[in-house]
């Protein structure tokens, strides 16, 4: 029979391939009509004449253009794009031929943002997207493509903050593990085109904005920080989370002075009438397509949540807690003492980490019940935070998946219900990058650190140094890791817990 290892990347796979760009485009837009063409997004009608632009910006939007000028034909006048350094270079090498352009297309692609971060070339591309927005007219069509990785290609600071300023910011409150959320409410109150800037600068004209998600619960002003959405954030937000870090005494002039410019009461709402903003892509949608696989292969699936997010050790600690209540299931032991105390930690870590929407009761509830069952499979999504304190290479994936093969080792040693089952832990980002690695993620077992310790491997000290890569690639020649390659898409990360009994 198939590995747990196999089935787990067999289910990570199917869940990626469901987001894929053309797939996702098919199923969300249509050109309809010959006389008065027009453009169905989603069941809503825009007629098409000679006017339709294009822009986009984010990891999956090379192939998300790819399929919209397919889909769009002759109707398509102009595009730019700007996607990640070496992408097209990468999805040839790769064969990924869908994804690319075809020659003497219509869409101009710009490079830029390496490792994800704002850069020269994504100034550029942002400049032109710009200007290009700027220049419609009220009978004009501006459908803008947008997935994970926008904001870092969408870098147009106001004047007089420089880049490499606002970079520095970013990145110091990076370090101090501001989550993405508020990373992005900070890059948006000093940008020109997040925060629906870019919808502003295009009004008259109609615009249409096809998102894929790699954001918690989907808000339309947070993926890659809402340039065609009104922004619920204020310059006051802003400021508080400045201070949260601690970081408000030490910004440069010119962010102070955009700052002090800038209203800190909200001002009458904008208008958003001309702007259409439609989800095609997201984590919940991929989580399904995995339910499905697990269930075809004999697993009685639950989703946890699509949500999960929290610093990686406590998430850790959640993921180790519920399967070993799992495996007291199994052992006919989930109704004891012993399962009523891990009960009663789970709820009391899920209080403490906030998830959105998750009723862990409910979800614990509906746990009961599965113990006779052979094989149970677990599904979550979401995006933890890594707070840095070593020089370690590695991603929030990788070191998820080592801190909960560290926890279950912890389990083992204290209870021996963990042994009559057969356990897998994945972890890994739809996006395939996970951190500066070319890993997307990493496997564990209960076994993991127990022969790393025979290897003469120190998990402790990896995951204090955050070297989470380094020790995979060691480690049984980088087995546990999960190496996808780039996807082309990007819905956030996707876990699975595998157990069956021995």
């Amino acid at each position: 029979r198939m590995s747990l290892r196999e089935h787990a990347l067999s289910l990570f796979r199917c869940a990626v391939s469901t987001v894929q760009p053309a797939p996702m485009m098919k199923r969300a837009v249509k050109l309809q009509g010959n006389g008065c063409p027009q453009l169905l997004v989603k069941g809503q009608a825009f007629p098409v004449k000679r006017n339709l632009y294009l822009v986009g910006f984010g990891k999956a939007v090379l192939g998300m253009a790819a399929a919209a000028e397919e889909i769009l034909g002759d109707h398509l006048v102009r595009g730019i794009i700007n996607v990640p350094l070496g992408i097209q270079d990468y999805l040839q090498r790769a064969g990924m031929q869908e994804m690319l352009l075809k020659p003497h297309s219509k869409i101009q692609v710009i490079e830029g943002a390496r490792n994800n971060l704002p850069d020269p070339e994504a100034l550029r591309g942002a400049v032109a997207i710009q200007e290009l927005a700027e220049g419609l007219a009220a009978d004009d069509l501006l459908l803008v493509l947008i997935s994970g990785g926008g904001s870092a290609l969408l870098p147009a600071p106001i004047p007089p903050i420089l880049l490499e300023e606002k970079e520095k910011l970013t990145k110091m409150l990076a370090s101090r593990g501001a989550a993405i959320q508020e990373l992005n409410i900070v890059r948006k109150t000093l940008s020109l085109l997040k925060g629906g800037g870019l919808a502003q600068l295009a009004y008259p004209a109609q615009v249409v904005s096809l998102i894929l998600s790699d954001v918690i619960g989907d808000p339309l002003d947070i993926i890659a920080s809402g340039p065609t959405a009104a922004s619920s954030h204020s310059v006051q937000d802003c400021l508080q989370i400045l201070t949260k870090y601690n970081l408000l005494h030490s910004l440069p002039k010119s962010v102070e002075t955009v700052l002090s410019r800038s209203p800190t009461k909200p001002s009458a709402p904008q208008d958003y009438s001309h702007v259409c903003n439609v989800i095609i892509g997201s984590n919940t949608l991929a989580l399904d397509e995995a339910k499905r696989q697990a269930e075809g292969l004999g697993y009685v699936t639950m989703i946890l949540s699509t949500a999960i997010c929290g610093e990686v050790g406590r998430v850790a600690l959640l993921f180790c807690q519920l399967i070993q209540l799992l495996c007291l299931g199994f052992a006919g032991l989930g109704e004891g003492p012993l399962g009523d105390e891990v009960r009663g930690n789970l709820l009391q870590l899920a209080a403490e980490l906030e998830i959105p929407g998750l009723n862990l009761a409910e979800f614990l509830q509906s746990l009961r019940g599965l113990e006779a069952e052979r094989a149970i499979c677990i599904l979550a999504g979401g995006e933890t935070t890594v707070q840095l304190q070593g020089t370690g290479k590695g991603g929030r994936n990788q070191e998820l998946a080592l801190r909960v093969g560290l926890g279950l080792h912890r389990a083992m040693e204290g209870s021996g219900s963990l042994r009559k089952c057969e356990i897998l832990f994945l972890s890994g980002g739809t996006d395939g990058q996970d951190g500066p690695t070319e890993a997307a993620g990493a496997f564990c077992s209960p076994g993991l650190v127990d022969e790393a310790l025979q290897e003469g491997l120190d998990v402790e000290a990896v995951l204090s140094n955050n070297d989470s890569y380094t020790f995979f690639s060691q480690f049984q020649g980088g087995r546990h890791l999960l190496v996808t390659g780039l996807t082309g898409t990007n819905v956030m990360d996707i876990q699975a817990i595998l157990i069956r009994a021995v």
